[in-house]
């Protein structure tokens, strides 16, 4: 028979009835656990209600304050899992890790855990406040680098091989741009890029503080914080990446949008960049976000994009096909911009007139027509698609369909002996179709003009320098989507870290992906209104690979993790 808390606090003597009773009042009004109640109301320690858990639940009290964790331990699990779960990993035996819990009342959380890591868990009891401050030492302060040290790893000669690539007007400025001007700040924002550019960021975060200015780096799809910047730099590193992204350095009230291009050379390479700056007034000052476009970082090649055999060639028959309409689905981040250039890049031939409208254009690719749309002067998708019908297109490329007008258009070429590619948000192939219809397009229209339709997330890619063989267990495999054969032999690996990844156990990503091709079956559904878990139904039967099962193989030939595949995909 279980004991609740209150009650185990009055068997103790350590409240009484009374106490309980008013502290049930408190907690059907504000919401709280009745411990937090009893603590606020000073009847209680957290020394107390942490012994009493801990015999409630037979779970063992773990001083985390005082304990000393391996690195080894701390890298079974990342930052996302144990803030997320407020947990954090203290021993590891084998598969089988000791873990600090807070709440024994969401053991399911552990039961979750189980799912995502494969790790069998073993619970023990410490406080929130003990869980936070590790997960600071141990997570969040290994990954910001001194200041002193972060900037005395900037020799004379990178220093050297950095140029900014655009003309700089020279002009009397005011004290904000000569700050911008200073040696310091100036060696600071160079560094900057050039340590982005060194561990393959695809984003930049500059965020100011009230104690300072804090820098972040988006590698492989995660956020990293590599640096705080002492407050004082704070107005100087702000306006000077503004000067060279030619951007009002005057209006800090509004966002802004700019770009500079750079010249480094990294790891022996000269490499040319274009940098999308954008500028946001927060509460401490403006923020600036920074898109690093590297097109050496730009996979072209269709057959390298992560696609399994089979959804390989119904794609690559796809975009072969004379007319027609192919979309790209999934959220911001995806790759479906990559995706999209790969499979223009192979019908890119003189024969072929090829028309993109994008916003942004993000890499310029030779012997084709791209067109930046500019909103401000009435040059939108839907106004580029007009003209473009009177260009002679073969193929053309929407950035995004975002409204009914340029989705009209679109389905039009489609069906005018244009082959048209663009992208759509949606969360997985079928939902696409109702996307359209949603946005007006009748049901015949959809049914005629889609050819194809792929779907895609990015997962990180294990490093194989590292990538160590992990256990799971048979039933935990079955429960994400292995068939009990499958679970008798795979092999599982998990993330481990070396000086090649950063220490993070992954280096690159790779796309999971579901290509449904329109077949005359799927084309009847459409037109008699079909659900689309009917519509996805169908497909499978017919052969399609769903996100899932793209990430079950991937697992399988220990490319990524059960946890990256989780993350990202449904069942």
């Amino acid at each position: 028979m279980k004991i609740y808390i209150g009650e185990l606090l009055v068997k103790k003597g350590l409240i009484d009835e009374k106490d309980l009773e008013n502290a049930l009042l408190l907690q059907k009004v504000e919401g709280k656990k009745i411990g937090e109640i009893l603590i606020d109301l000073g009847l209680v320690t957290k020394e107390d209600i942490l012994k009493a858990l801990s015999e409630q639940f037979a779970i063992p009290i773990f001083d985390l304050d005082n304990a000393s964790i391996e690195e080894s331990v701390i890298r079974t699990l990342p930052l996302s899992i144990v803030k997320r779960f407020s947990v954090i990993p203290v021993r590891q035996e084998r598969n089988r890790i000791t873990l600090a819990i807070s709440d024994p009342t969401r053991i399911f959380n552990i039961k979750e855990l189980q799912m995502l890591t494969g790790f069998d868990f073993v619970p023990v009891l410490t406080t929130d406040e003990a869980i936070e401050k590790a997960i600071a030492k141990y997570y969040e302060s290994s990954h910001v680098g001194d200041f002193k040290k972060f900037m005395k790893d900037f020799s004379i000669k990178e220093e050297e091989n950095f140029e900014v690539l655009h003309d700089e007007e020279e002009k009397e400025v005011d004290r904000l741009e000569l700050d911008a001007n200073l040696p310091p700040v100036v060696k600071i924002v160079n560094h900057l890029f050039t340590e982005a550019v060194r561990v393959n960021a695809s984003d930049m975060h500059i965020e100011p503080g009230t104690d300072g200015v804090r820098v972040r780096y988006r590698v492989d799809g995660m956020l990293y914080e590599v640096v705080k910047l002492p407050v004082k730099y704070k107005d100087g590193v702000t306006t000077r990446i503004k000067v060279l992204s030619n951007m009002d350095i005057s209006e800090k009230r509004l966002p802004q949008d700019g770009r500079v291009k750079i010249q480094m050379k990294v790891n022996g390479k000269n490499k040319e960049l274009d940098i999308r700056v954008s500028s946001t007034p927060t509460l401490f000052g403006e923020k600036i976000v920074m898109r690093i476009l590297d097109k050496s970082n730009l996979v072209t090649d269709l057959g390298r994009l992560g696609l399994e055999p089979e959804s390989y060639r119904i794609l690559e028959d796809a975009i072969f096909r004379p007319w027609g309409m192919i979309l790209v689905t999934g959220p911001t981040g995806s790759g479906k911009t990559n995706t999209l250039y790969s499979a223009i890049g192979k019908i890119n031939i003189p024969e072929v007139n090829i028309m993109t409208v994008e916003d942004p254009v993000e890499f310029n690719i030779p012997g084709i027509n791209q067109v930046q749309i500019q909103e401000g002067i009435g040059l939108t998708f839907a106004s580029a698609l007009r003209s473009f019908l009177r260009q002679d297109p073969n193929v053309i490329l929407v950035g995004e369909i975002r409204d009914t007008e340029t989705a009209q258009i679109a389905v039009k070429a489609s069906l005018t002996g244009h082959l048209v590619f663009s992208t759509l948000h949606t969360n997985d192939a079928p939902s696409t179709i109702f996307r359209l219809v949603d946005m007006g397009i009748d049901r015949y229209l959809v049914a005629t003009s889609l050819v194809l339709i792929v779907a895609q997330r990015l997962v990180r890619r294990l490093c194989p320098f590292c990538r160590e063989e992990t256990d799971v267990s048979r039933e935990a495999l079955v429960n994400i989507g292995f068939s009990k054969e499958e679970a008798q032999t795979v092999k599982i690996y998990r993330p481990k870290g070396c000086e090649k990844c950063n220490n993070r156990g992954y280096k690159g990503r790779i796309g999971l992906f579901e290509v449904m091709k329109i077949t005359e079956s799927i084309r009847d559904m459409i037109l008699s209104g079909a659900h689309a878990f009917e519509i996805r139904k169908k497909a499978k039967e017919e052969g399609m690979i769903t996100l899932r099962e793209s990430g079950l193989i991937k697992i399988k030939d220990g490319i990524t993790t059960i946890e990256e595949v989780i993350r990202e995909t449904l069942v």
